[in-house]
Formats: C-alpha cells, structure tokens, sequence
C-alpha cells in the first residue's frame, strides 16, 4: 500500500472520515457537505449491506454443495400478484437504443450527442476505478448535467467537443459499482466506503436537484443484484437520498441489471420491491453468463460437466438457456408495466479499407443486425450499443418492428419457462483458438485496466469487465473439469494454459501500441495465479481492485 493510503497520512475533513488519496481535483467534489451526506448514508446502510453481500456467500455454498437456483416459495403470493409498477416518466418512455461506456469527458459528450436514446455512464464494468477516473467521471457528468462541458483533444491541432443542445442529447442514466465493491480512498469510521453509495450518491448530492428540475431523474442502472432484498436495500437508500436531498418521493428512476442467475429467478421480486420507482429490466447478458459459471463452480463429476459452457463465441443467445432467460424477463417486466431492455452488441466497426478489412466489417454488422432484430421481434422494448456508430443501425430495426415507444403490449404469454429451462446445459465445443482467445482477452483486458482503462477495444470487439470475467471463469472451469479435451483431442490441461501464457507475448508482438502493455507481464501473473486457484475468486476486480493506487 503506498504512502498516500495510510489513513495516519489523510487529512481529516470531519469527525470519523478520511479522504486517503487527496488530489486537488476533489476538492469541488468532496466539499464538507457532500461528505457529511455520504457519511450518513454509510452509518445507516453498511450494516445492511454487510448482511445482504453474508447471505450472497450463504447462499452460495448452498450452490456449492450441489444446491440449484429455483423460484423461491416464499414470494409465491408476489409472483401470482396483479399489480404493476409505478408509470414511467416521459423521458423513460422510448428507449429504443441506449449506449454504454465510461465517464470520460470526451465519450460523455460522444455518448450524449450520439443520437441514441439514452446514455448508461457506466462506473462498474467500463471503468478502472482508479481514484483520478472516479473523480474525473463525477467532474465530466457534473459538467454534463449543467451543460457546460467542453473537451478538446491533446496536440497544436487537437479536436474540440462541445454538447449538442439539451433536446438533442441522450437522456443520461448512470450505473454505479455493484454492491461487492468497496472505495477504497474513501474511510467512514475506519472502515472503506461502499463503492455503491460513493458513485450514486456523490453523483446524486451534486446533481439531483438541476435533473429534478428538468424532469430528467436522476436515473441509474443497478448492476450485480441477486436478490429481491438487495432490491430492497436500493430502495431503501434510495428514499434515504430523496428525503435528505429533498426530491420527491420515487424522483430517482432505476433499471434493474438481470445479470446473475440467483436474480433471473427474482423478477418478479425485484421488481415489486422497487415498484414505486423501477423503470424496467436488463439482459446483462454478458455478466450473466459468467454467474452462471459462477453459481455451479464447486459441482462436480457429470453435474459439472454437464454445465461445462462451450467457448465464448458459441454462447449466444439461441443457447436455450440465455433464450428462456430473454423470453422470461420480456414476459415478467410488461406484464408489470415495465421497460424489457436487450442487451449488448460488443462488436465495433472495422474502419479499414482492404478488401478483408471491409468484409469483415460487413459481417460484424450484419451480426449486430441480427441480433437487434431478434430484440425487437422477441418483444424488448429497446438495447444496448457500444458505438456511436452502432446508433443508426439498431435504432432502424427497432423504428420497423417497434413504431411506438415500447412494446409492453407484446405480453409474451406463450412463454412458460420452468427452472430446468433457466439452467438447461449448453452444447458447443472448446477450439485451440477459444482456449488461446480466452486467455488474450483476459491478459490484455486486465493489463488495460491496471493501467486505468477499462473498456478495451480488441479485435474488433469492444471488451469490459464482464466479457473479461466470462474468459477469466471459463479458463478456469475448463481447467478444473477433468476430462475436457479441445475438439482436436489436445486435453485441457494446465500445461496448455502454461504453453499458452508462454506464447503470448510473442503474439502481442510489440506491447507499446497496445494498452496497458507495461502491464503484460503483471497480467500475466495474475491469470496464472486465478486459473490454478482451488476455487474461481468471486470477481476478477476485487484482486486486481488491490493493485490500483
């Protein structure tokens, strides 16, 4: 731990809170008041989240011990319910294409001026929460909020960046870190403030009342819940929030990630527990799939085996179990007046001019096509991009198969998914090219972001932190299921792995043109430390969290 992180060496800026990492930038940011209110939030709160994130490992080891994921028997009677969630306010009604990425201030003035209907500012899975990052993010948005931010490029002749007009921007959504997640630099009563309430509630003490004022929230996406208590816990902060801040009860709009398997079998519940201010659900389909190798690590034998996922590029959403898990969250949000959201299209466009180059790209877009059209004909009511020039594409298959705001009156009733549909076994194989692609991903992402990026473009996919942690989990289930060969009969072994961290850097060829790549080798070592480790670590952030200043 540097010098900068001893809470002896902070400077004390009210009774029982220390700022570790002090920089100038912070000083408009973390002003008396906004820490006093942050404080609050900690005092009231951290006791309930240590008691929902106890019961996340409780429940885990029921998994461990050969426990599925059901529908729970105690919330029958709100599953069997007729009631339905708050109305959506009126800049929620038409969220036909949303773009995500990080609080940069060049891709905040992107993302808003990009044409899409809605921008998700993502703190969570594209961002590196170095403390600069964090407090730059916070600057960026405020400034966005306020219509005042400008950015201009580095160089004599570097490109300036200005907002369009406010009707013409995306309406802003941010997405704070889940509730795993601690800020470290940040110490209430000697103990790390949760990274859920820094984000949301630093974003919200600065910010609420100029979006109040515009009818524009505030809104936020809340990733990783599994259950319908820490919903519930969501809610209860989130009331706390209005009444200090003085916003109207239900001001503040969430949209619920879907994007662990304990949570798919919570819908319902989610949803009710935060009825009064719910605008809908997501297919967080990447972090999803990773729960699912997640939930079912410690099984063994055939069980394990039998929930083996193939390699990445075959885990797509005509898997049975991702398509039932799609049809459900369609069927369960309109039937509660709720925003069913698709999910990601991670492919970028390929600006060569080569013959290659250009049909590549053709094919990368007629992908997203595809799956945007399966979207819009399943019954989402919008999606998700990660380029500004995705935005044209997706929103002109949904203007053809959606010509109102949404699509709440596709019900879905055809859809009957039972629990054995939820966690159905996939079909696929593992090539040398999956297993050799799992392990670039994850080395290069992870180098990028000790770096402090945390959304990587690599071959020609835009990668965050949840297609890192799906090849992260894969290698390591694949390692630790005994018996599992590549299609060409090589065994999946840790002497394939070790060949294969071997020749990687000789693969990257030169590191300095690519992020991070100082920190190849530190990357490096981290995956062969996590793949040979007895048990998946529960998230590759929260080890690699500890090497960030």
């Amino acid at each position: 731990m540097s010098a900068v992180m001893k809470e002896s060496s902070a400077p004390r800026v009210a009774e029982g809170v220390a700022v570790l990492a002090p920089s100038p930038a912070q000083d408009a940011l973390l002003t008396p008041g906004a820490l006093a209110f942050l404080a609050g939030l900690h005092r009231r709160f951290e006791p309930a989240r240590q008691a929902r994130l106890a019961a996340r490992v409780e429940r885990q080891a029921f998994f461990d011990a050969g426990g599925l994921p059901d529908f729970r028997a105690d919330t029958a009677a709100i599953r069997a319910g007729d009631w339905r969630v708050a109305p959506l306010p009126a800049a929620l009604q038409d969220r036909r294409v949303e773009i995500t990425g990080p609080t940069d201030p060049k891709m905040v003035i992107n993302a808003l001026n990009s044409g899409a209907s809605c921008y998700m500012a993502d703190f969570e899975d594209s961002t590196s929460p170095t403390w600069p990052n964090l407090l730059a993010g916070q600057h960026a948005l405020r400034a966005a909020v306020a219509g005042t931010l400008e950015w201009t490029a580095p160089g004599p002749h570097g490109k300036h960046y200005a907002l369009k007009p406010f009707a013409e921007q995306a309406v802003l959504i941010v997405r704070p870190r889940g509730w795993h997640l601690d800020e470290k630099h940040l110490s209430i009563d000697g103990r790390p403030l949760s990274a859920s309430l820094f984000d949301a509630g630093l974003f919200a003490f600065h910010n609420a009342a100029a979006l109040a004022a515009k009818d524009r929230g505030p809104y936020l996406y809340l990733p990783k819940l599994q259950s319908m208590e820490e919903a519930q816990l969501w809610n209860d902060v989130l009331d706390a929030v209005e009444h200090e801040l003085g916003l109207a009860a239900g001001q503040i709009k969430v949209t619920v990630l879907i994007e662990t398997l304990p949570a798919v079998f919570e819908m319902d519940e989610i949803l009710h527990a935060l009825r009064g201010r719910i605008a809908g659900l997501n297919c967080g389909r990447w972090d999803y799939v990773f729960s699912y190798i997640k939930t079912f690590r410690a099984h063994r034998g055939r069980a394990l085996k039998s929930r083996v996922l193939p390699e990445r590029g075959q885990v797509t959403m005509s898997q049975p179990f991702l398509k039932a898990y799609s049809e459900l969250l369609i069927r369960t949000c309109h039937r509660r007046g709720a925003h069913a959201m698709g999910g990601m299209a991670a492919q970028i466009p390929i600006a060569g001019t080569s013959p290659a180059d250009v049909e590549a790209n053709a094919a990368a877009m007629a992908r997203v096509q595809a799956d945007k059209l399966r979207e819009a004909t399943a019954g989402h009511d919008g999606t998700w991009v990660a380029h500004p020039a995705l935005v044209p594409l997706a929103r002109a298959i949904f203007d053809q198969h959606m010509p109102g705001p949404n699509q709440h009156h596709v019900r879905r009733d055809d859809v009957q998914v039972t629990r054995d549909d939820l966690i159905k076994p996939s079909l696929g194989t593992i090539t040398r090219a999956g297993f050799e692609g799992n392990v670039e991903v994850c080395v290069r992402y992870l180098a990028a972001w000790l770096d402090g990026q945390g959304c990587v473009p690599i071959h020609h996919l835009m990668e965050d932190a949840a297609t890192a942690e799906i090849a992260r989990a894969q290698l390591w289930q694949w390692l630790h299921c005994d018996g599992l060969s590549l299609d060409d009969d090589t065994p999946v072994d840790f002497a394939l792995l070790e060949r294969a961290l071997i020749n990687l850097p000789a693969r990257l060829g030169d590191r300095t043109r690519l992020p991070g790549g100082s920190r190849i080798n530190e990357a490096i070592g981290m995956l062969d430390r996590l793949t040979h480790a007895d048990e998946l670590v529960e998230f590759l952030t929260l080890p690699a969290y500890a090497r960030l200043d």
